[in-house]
């Protein structure tokens, strides 16, 4: 469609790929760059990059998890592995016919914004470094691609972060200590359980464990239909009784108490853990204090011998390829508008820059569809000052929800699904009475 913007997108990942498949459907013509040599982000075992390992499956269920344009398979199970999903973000790319806007290897290490509201992006490539001019930038890279590792010394305990762990071989016969509470500990420490002469746990904090089973559901299923109708904090209560009838406080495996409500940190889902923990073949202990040889203290004072240390501790939220001036504070503080919108730079849009308490997929396609309609100019933002209103109002309630747990990141899994819904009924309505500011290719108009 002429007079349109070309748009950048940055990673073929689920969110790449669904931003993509939304400007597509608005009819916006665009190009995508991956670094990698297949579709499918962080859940292509063994890619460059992917921090994926061979036991690891979704922790959220299908039907919570699934695009709403492309549903899983009905005959797959409720919580299918990384292979499944590598293919099915595939067969998405395939049915929608993605591939011809996507350029693979296209490694993007500068995107530069231009006199006159362009964009300029640099991508080293196997052919030679490339420049494209667009109109418009979505950043959908991903954040799960530079491990955070406590400045620890380890004296001569062998250590990795789980971004480097690819399956149970890499523990067999050591003494393993796994440190972190989230998905990847507990699936890491399951995994050693079975495989290692010895495996000890390490949170600093406690952590709500949920099974992906509650009362014959995938659990996530059952908060989900709590949250149309319910207040988070009612919701927090009734998941609390319902965790506590059914499989005890997490005090009860030896766990420290959770240091915040359910419903205020990212959820640990295992089916694994409680029952691994029961049976003695995985030990809780506290925080790390230091190492010395191979032997490592904790902060009760107690000292085990380990060979191998894994640091489960999170990624650093980077993304270098931008002016760091664009960037403000840093990539898990940048404010944006409804979580996707640099509200100061036209043109410059997020897709995945978010921590949910549920799945990512239906998200990042609710955000991919936001982005396109503003492209196509269908969809008018607010004026700046309201914008910047809005995400004040919103980190104020998310910093009294999460605290100082990357606030300016988190979304209600359930609630921001709505949230996005609403938004862009309301941004078609501003854009259908000339109000807001409308995106025209390398014009703002307000």
């Amino acid at each position: 469609m002429s007079g349109q913007p070309v748009v950048a997108v940055i990673g073929a990942g689920a969110a790449g790929l669904a931003t993509l498949k939304a400007l597509a459907d608005a009819r916006v013509p665009a190009v995508c760059l991956e670094a990698g040599d297949r579709v499918g982000g962080l859940w292509v075992f063994g890619a460059a990059g992917s921090p994926a390992y061979r036991t690891l499956h979704l922790n959220t269920s299908k039907a919570r998890t699934q695009f709403a344009d492309h549903p899983m398979p009905a005959h797959w199970p409720d919580y299918p592995d990384h292979t499944r999903v590598a293919g099915w973000l595939g067969d998405y790319a395939d049915r929608f016919d993605l591939h011809g806007s996507i350029r693979l290897r296209h490694v993007v290490d500068r995107v530069v914004p231009e006199t006159g509201g362009r964009w300029h992006v640099h991508a080293d490539t196997p052919d030679g470094p490339v420049r494209i001019t667009v109109d418009a930038v979505v950043v959908a890279n991903g954040h799960n691609r530079v491990p955070k590792t406590p400045e620890v010394p380890t004296g001569t305990v062998r250590q990795m972060h789980s971004h480097a762990y690819r399956g149970p071989e890499q523990l067999a016969g050591r003494r393993v200590l796994v440190v972190g509470g989230g998905n990847s500990a507990m699936d890491i420490a399951v995994d050693a359980s079975y495989a290692a002469a010895r495996t000890l746990l390490s949170l600093r904090r406690g952590v709500w464990v949920v099974p992906k089973y509650l009362l014959g559901r995938p659990s996530d299923t059952l908060n989900g239909a709590l949250a149309r109708r319910l207040p988070w904090r009612l919701r927090q209560r009734i998941s609390q009784r319902m965790l506590a009838a059914t499989v005890g406080p997490p005090q009860r495996y030896g766990l420290p108490a959770p240091t915040h409500g359910f419903l205020q940190d990212h959820p640990t889902l295992s089916d694994g853990l409680l029952s691994r923990l029961t049976h003695g073949e995985i030990e809780v202990r506290p925080g790390v204090t230091g190492f010395d040889g191979d032997t490592v203290t904790f902060t009760d004072g107690r000292s085990d011998e380990i060979d191998l240390v894994i640091w489960c501790t999170g990624y650093r939220v980077e993304v270098p390829f931008l002016d760091p001036a664009l960037l403000g504070d840093g990539a898990d503080t940048l404010p944006l508008y409804r979580h996707v919108f640099h509200p100061d730079v036209p043109g410059l849009a997020f897709v995945g820059l978010m921590q949910s308490t549920g799945a990512a997929f239906p998200l990042v396609e609710a955000q991919a569809r936001l982005v396109a309609a503003h492209l196509a100019g269908t969809y008018a933002l607010p004026d700046p000052a309201r914008q910047h209103a809005d995400i004040r109002a919103e980190l104020r309630a998310a910093v009294d929800r999460w605290g100082d747990r990357r606030p300016a990141m988190r979304v209600d899994f359930d609630a921001y699904l709505a949230l996005l819904g609403r938004e862009l009924t309301e941004g078609v309505r501003r854009a259908a009475r000339g109000e807001g500011v409308l995106f025209t290719g390398a014009q703002v108009r307000p």
